[in-house]
């Protein structure tokens, strides 16, 4: 379960569930929760920000209408969004393995033309 930090400030002119909002949103994007995190329910969260529920549910509304929580019935609320995984390439892979030392050996041999070929094992 992630409980995210959230800091009201009551004298703003932003409504609480826009600031609920925005701090939930900036933490999934940020890729600080999860994809597939659990969130408190609306009446825990409300009892942990001091506010009542209906402004609890107005901000989660907001975040699944952006896809940023899916709601699940009996198992709450759910990351959707959030960091995507990077996206893995053979050429960020190679070298990614050639910076590790692998192989660790090489054999050069040449071709019929003798072009130098490289075997890594």
């Amino acid at each position: 379960m992630f409980v995210p930090s959230i800091t009201l400030d009551h004298a703003s002119d932003t409504p609480l569930h826009r600031q609920i909002y925005g701090q939930i949103a900036q933490a999934i994007r940020a890729g600080e929760v999860p994809r597939g995190a659990r969130l408190p329910s609306s009446r825990t969260m409300a009892r942990l920000l001091g506010v009542s529920r209906n402004t609890v549910l107005a901000a989660f509304d907001d975040l699944a209408a952006d896809d940023l929580l899916r709601g699940e019935r009996g198992a709450g609320m759910r990351v959707q969004g959030g960091a995507a995984a990077p996206e893995v390439t053979w050429f960020g892979l190679q070298q990614v393995i050639r910076a590790a030392g692998y192989p660790a050996r090489v054999v050069t041999l040449a071709d019929p033309d003798g072009n130098p070929i490289y075997l890594r094992y």
